[in-house]
């Protein structure tokens, strides 16, 4: 009796085992599957060796096509590949959701919350209510870009009193960047020294480092907080997200203690409390304030001011292009004011080198994840209903065919040959597209073009060290800079 109950569970085991190693039906093409793991061993085998994980989907895309189908942990994850295929995703409904997982919960107690990795009816009015408040506050308005100017004059400042000494700028934009879109969430600005907010910074910086867009460790097999706290990751994930909920929380606290809900909002956590206390809308919660806080503050926190800390490495790489930028706005705009947004339609070589920029470091290179919300087709195959996508934009940006020698920094390529700018928007996605294009697109573009220009309308910016710099960063959900100092020279006028 108990030799066949054992060869029962022994050929049950054996069933599901092999079972689970199945790829499913017209599931796209990619390596075979191991038992409970899927790819995952291979994966980061592979990760070891390339560094980047958007590189190892690149080796995965030359050898199984546009369409790449792996099995991470327990997460079906699908990459997609070319300017075609990621349209497809971008303009289909199908692909409209955001991932569901313990990692994408963990960061909004256990709830599927916040703006970033909701989707549905949920995620339709919550950013149509964020876009609403945030412009009533100057959000893509006249407002915005004075507050960008107050920052960007506040960072010159700071960086003329320092001289000509060594500067670390991989990461100094962090502050000024965040408070453009502090000022409008929660009403206030911090001093760019203000040493509690650089070391949150610092923190989230380290976050973004800690997983990938497709939610990591953590999120392929969530069982591994209890067997390796450390080694996947959670309790460093836990005590980032503690000390950001400490902040945002005395933040939101602050406003309860002095807005009275007759009176105007005064930024967007007033009008979010305003709607709290009408209570018609059971999705404004306060789990839901601090989640969306954290949304916009992480994101704000982030892309821009890597962006601005790559622009800068770019300018030490290729003076002969920082001259060229120089050049043009000392002959456009003059030497007795710093650009406007105004002056980006006469500024065409200046827009040409931030375009090339994007393209060449492509910030987000897995974009931000999507999901299935049901069974689809896509190119023949089936894509399961819950199934990450991830659209790689860098396959976008270094297509050899489209992109003729992609690794070459040459904003050139976005000019046509009477010297106007000339963009195709298929083969150029930095900022994603659909639906689920960046919301704070406007605000980013607004902080790279004004931050950037008033450095090189002020400064030459040369390298300080004598060490090897390239434009390849650290990697994780965003790329980031790494560290690189740079002497500001004070231009003449």
């Amino acid at each position: 009796m108990m030799v066949s109950l054992l060869c029962l569970v022994v050929t049950l085991l054996a069933f599901l085992l092999f079972n689970d190693m199945r790829r499913p039906k017209k599931y796209p093409p990619g390596p075979a599957m191991l038992p409970v793991v899927g790819n995952f061993l291979q994966y980061r085998e592979r990760l070891k060796v390339l560094g980047y994980h958007h590189l190892v989907w690149m080796e995965l895309f030359q050898k199984y096509g546009e369409i790449v189908g792996m099995k991470l942990g327990r997460n079906y994850v699908i990459g997609v590949f070319g300017a075609d295929a990621i349209r497809e995703v971008f303009n289909r409904e199908d692909f409209d959701g955001r991932p569901d997982g313990f990692f994408f919960r963990l960061r909004t107690f256990g709830k599927r919350l916040g703006i970033v990795f909701s989707d549905g009816q949920f995620w339709q009015n919550q950013r149509k209510f964020s876009i609403q408040h945030l412009r009533s506050f100057g959000f893509g308005r006249k407002e915005m870009e004075e507050k960008i100017h107050e920052e960007t004059r506040c960072l010159i400042e700071a960086f003329k009193r320092n001289g000509a000494q060594p500067i670390h700028m991989h990461d100094a934009f962090d502050v000024s960047v965040l408070n453009g879109l502090w000022a409008m969430m929660a009403g206030q600005r911090f001093e760019t020294d203000d040493k509690r907010l650089r070391r949150l910074l610092q923190i989230i910086h380290d976050a973004f480092r800690l997983v990938d867009i497709s939610g990591g460790m953590l999120n392929q097999m969530p069982f591994l907080r209890y067997v390796a706290p450390n080694a996947s990751g959670y309790n460093q994930i836990r005590e980032i997200l503690e000390r950001m909920w400490e902040f945002l929380e005395e933040t939101i606290e602050d406003h309860r203690k002095t807005f009275f809900v007759s009176q105007q909002p005064r930024d967007l956590i007033d009008a979010f409390l305003q709607k709290i206390d009408v209570n018609n809308d059971p999705t404004f919660t306060d789990d839901q304030l601090m989640s969306l806080c954290l949304d916009l503050f992480m994101a704000g926190a982030e892309t821009t001011s890597n962006t601005l800390g790559f622009a800068m490495l770019a300018m030490v790489l290729h003076p002969d292009v920082q001259m060229k930028v120089q050049n043009e706005m000392d002959r456009e705009v003059g030497r007795n004011r710093w650009p406007v947004l105004g002056d980006r339609i006469r500024l065409k070589y200046t827009e040409a080198v931030l375009m090339e920029l994007q393209r060449r470091v492509t910030i987000a290179p897995l974009g931000i994840a999507h999901r299935a919300v049901r069974d689809a087709e896509l190119y023949g195959y089936l894509i399961p209903e819950n199934a990450i996508i991830l659209t790689n934009l860098y396959s976008v940006h270094m297509d050899e065919a489209f992109w003729k020698d992609p690794y070459r920094f040459d904003p050139e390529r976005f000019l046509n040959e009477r010297g106007d700018l000339s963009v195709n928007e298929r083969h150029y996605v930095p900022f994603g597209g659909g639906k689920r294009r960046c919301l704070g697109e406007s605000l980013g573009k607004a902080n790279i073009f004004l931050f950037f220009t008033a450095i090189l309308h002020n400064f030459r910016v040369e390298r300080a060290d004598d060490v090897e710099l390239k434009l390849e960063g650290h990697d994780g959900v965003t790329m980031a800079p790494k560290p690189f100092r740079v002497r500001l020279i004070l231009r003449q006028d």
